[in-house]
């Protein structure tokens, strides 16, 4: 799309009326949060796509990207959208947060009866929404979207599922790993989200958490518009062991468990040594497989610790009360962004 179209589309909406206009910049129908990083080459196709998508269903929806400082034009390609369509509202972090602040962000600040999350490499299809919106209508306060043909690398999918078994266990949720961020919400689940104030922030998670009623739908995934992901292997292990401590103390419990089942194989250990020594007089000798055993419940120790010292520094971190995210600007007048 050219700059000269986005221009005329822009002064055509601002030409359609005053009634509408305050309509759409105080009370959206719609909403649609998108957390941007790295992809200012896809803005203005996620954009024109949106809109299509959007005005099947209402034309008072907003579209909401929360830059979070990947370094490109992404901040100005948001500020020349904001500028020729009022619907487009761009904020900007002071530095890099994270996917998940960004959708924080986005869902303290937008203001519809209906929220669509969705990632900004056009993945998430926006030709979906209207499917979701419609299904939500059916009652549903969440419809979340099932990936059923990923078009992301073998590596990326096997690390992904692996994340998300390993998080269903320890968190004891029921996650489907095939259900992203792109998803529709109510407003009674955003208002519910908005209250939740811990520092480490899963969105999916949260929102299953809350229990509302819930739908899924299958939907086509996207290859990426261009370039490629930027989590990571390093970046979704971090993820996920944040994500884990934040949702689930069962390591802890694990932790004790294990603790547990090893002082009982050593006292049976010590038992059996004790009975061969008086019936047959001498110990076992073998000094090695002492020092083998003695190093093996120092790091089984070790590791408890410092699972001890991860909870610790997390609730540490959870009692600065710091802000989530800080906004650098925006291309709105943030004392009226929120209901």
């Amino acid at each position: 799309m050219t700059d000269s179209t986005i221009i005329s589309e822009s002064c055509a909406l601002k030409n359609a009326g005053g009634t509408q206009s305050r309509k759409i910049a105080f009370a959206p129908h719609i909403s649609v949060v998108i957390p941007v990083y790295k992809t200012e080459n896809s803005l203005e196709e996620l954009y024109r796509r949106l809109k299509t998508a959007l005005e099947k269903i209402s034309a008072d929806f907003e579209i909401v990207l929360v830059e979070d400082c990947g370094g490109d034009n992404s901040w100005q390609v948001i500020e020349q959208l904001a500028m020729v369509d009022p619907r487009v509202r761009g904020i900007q972090f002071s530095r890099n947060f994270g996917q998940h602040y960004g959708i924080t962000a986005g869902l303290d600040y937008c203001r519809g009866e209906w929220v669509v999350v969705m990632d900004c490499d056009l993945q998430d299809r926006p030709e979906e929404i209207p499917r979701l919106y419609a299904k939500a209508q059916e009652g549903y306060d969440v419809v979340l979207t099932r990936r059923g043909a990923r078009q992301d690398p073998l590596s990326k999918r096997i690390a992904s599922w692996l994340f998300y078994k390993i998080f269903s266990y320890l968190a004891d949720i029921e996650y489907d790993g095939e259900s992203g961020n792109f998803r529709i919400i109510s407003h009674k689940v955003v208002a519910s989200f908005r209250r939740m104030g811990e520092q480490l922030r899963f969105f999916g998670g949260l929102v299953q958490w809350m229990g509302f009623p819930t739908f899924s739908i299958e939907v086509e995934h996207a290859e990426r518009f261009e370039g490629k992901s930027t989590y990571t292997f390093a970046k979704l292990c971090k993820l996920a062991s944040e994500t884990i401590i934040a949702h689930s103390d069962k390591p802890l419990r694990l932790a004790v468990r294990f603790g547990f089942l090893m002082a009982f194989f050593s006292f049976c250990y010590g038992v059996y040594i004790l009975g061969r020594s008086l019936f047959y007089g001498s110990t076992i000798p073998g000094w090695s497989s002492l020092i083998v055993s003695l190093y093996f419940i120092g790091g089984i120790i070790i590791t408890i610790l410092g699972i001890l010292g991860i909870y610790l520094g997390k609730a540490f971190d959870e009692s600065k009360k710091r802000p989530l995210y800080i906004v650098r600007r925006a291309t709105f007048d943030e004392a009226d962004a929120t209901d």
